[in-house]
């Protein structure tokens, strides 16, 4: 059986301007649906680049989650990899009823009524945090992209204000030199969920849908990976969409259909999270080993026509909605408070980078004025 054709290393970190094509990912979709690169933390990863071979990936259970799987030699922090299910119950991590369980537990917190419900309080932080940033030229990458949705979990988990400032800290030193960092973040995001835990509310609800034999330890984990995820999917996203709707003339007119095609073509993760084959098998004519590591390419998918921003089958983004009606009401407010604001920067001078790895690109700058 012949092996999956080998493309160059797709992880790079190179900077490029807000509305340049992806050659790379172009090339790779043309080597074939099924391609074989270098991994991140050190030998071959294969990465699908077809649509649907993704979502037949995606909803295949020999496709595992669990961390334990993951080739021996690789650095953890490297290949940006969560504890393994045995050492952690999470819901990013566990396969089956097992991972239903959890999801179950999740479901209630992020229902549709609930989240329109919240909706109005996305609006008052975003109209607060705006209103503090002054009448002058500010880059809104430096303090309101990664600040807004820390302050709307916050909101909703009912973690006091004066939390969010000690995580935007640990944040900042993330994006300026990661993964060196990613111990300090991830601190300030395990302190958020004490505060979560400490305030009860949602955090009450969550602790009494949790599975049996789940420890307060289990309970915490599921808080902290909801607000580091949660932080970060809005995060990178925040910066494109209002670059987009300040200086894009091709950006959709509607609400909606703007935070859909930002997130189609600045999807917060380019790549899946890590799976890895649960036995030999093939996959488009091609003979994996078990426990091969497999990523799905949804930046190419989604370049080439697709959608797969949050994902597909049993782990499609929990957090979904949240996402979507967070970045729209952004868009409400800036149409609404703010409709002489602008770019003091061309549009197609803006640039972005990621800093390798699985991680997605954020933009190095965005200078507007808003009044």
């Amino acid at each position: 059986m012949p092996e999956a054709p080998t493309v160059t290393c797709p992880f790079s970190t190179r900077a490029d301007a807000i509305g340049a094509p992806d050659p790379q990912r172009a090339r790779m979709r043309e080597t074939g649906a099924l391609v074989q690169a270098e991994a991140p933390a050190g030998g071959p990863v294969w990465i699908v680049t077809d649509a649907d071979l993704a979502r037949e990936v995606l909803t295949d259970t020999r496709f595992a989650k669990d961390t334990a799987l993951a080739p021996p030699h690789w650095d953890a922090r490297a290949a940006g990899l969560e504890p393994t299910a045995a050492e952690q119950l999470s819901v990013t991590t566990v396969d089956g009823e097992a991972h239903g369980r959890l999801r179950r537990a999740f479901a209630p917190l992020f229902g549709a009524a609930r989240m329109r419900a919240a909706y109005p309080r996305m609006r008052a932080v975003a109209e607060r945090l705006l209103a503090r940033l002054g009448p002058g030229e500010v880059d809104l990458v430096q303090d309101f992209t990664t600040r807004y949705p820390l302050a709307v979990l916050c909101d909703l988990l009912t973690i006091p204000d004066e939390h969010v400032d000690s995580a935007m800290r640990a944040c900042r030193l993330m994006h300026t030199d990661y993964p060196d960092h990613v111990g300090q973040a991830m601190a300030a995001f395990a302190d958020l969920a004490t505060a979560a835990l400490d305030g009860g509310g949602p955090a009450d609800e969550l602790a009494a849908r949790m599975p049996p034999g789940s420890t307060r330890r289990d309970l915490h984990y599921q808080v902290f990976t909801l607000l580091f995820a949660g932080q970060l999917t809005t995060d990178l996203t925040i910066g494109f969409l209002v670059a987009r709707l300040l200086g894009d003339p091709a950006a959709p007119a509607d609400d909606d259909e703007l935070v859909r095609d930002t997130l189609r073509r600045h999807p917060p993760a380019p790549f899946t999270l890590w799976r890895f084959t649960s036995t030999e098998l093939d996959l488009a004519g091609t003979r994996l080993p078990a426990n091969a590591p497999v990523l799905v390419d949804i930046k190419g998918v989604n370049e080439s026509g697709g959608d797969l921003t949050f994902g597909a089958g049993p782990h499609y983004c929990i957090g979904a909605q949240l996402a979507q009606l967070e970045l729209r009401a952004l868009v409400e407010t800036l149409r609404t408070h703010y409709s002489g604001a602008r770019l003091t920067t061309p549009f197609d001078d803006l640039r972005h980078s990621g800093p390798g790895g699985i991680m997605g690109s954020r933009l190095h700058a965005l200078p507007v004025v808003l009044r």
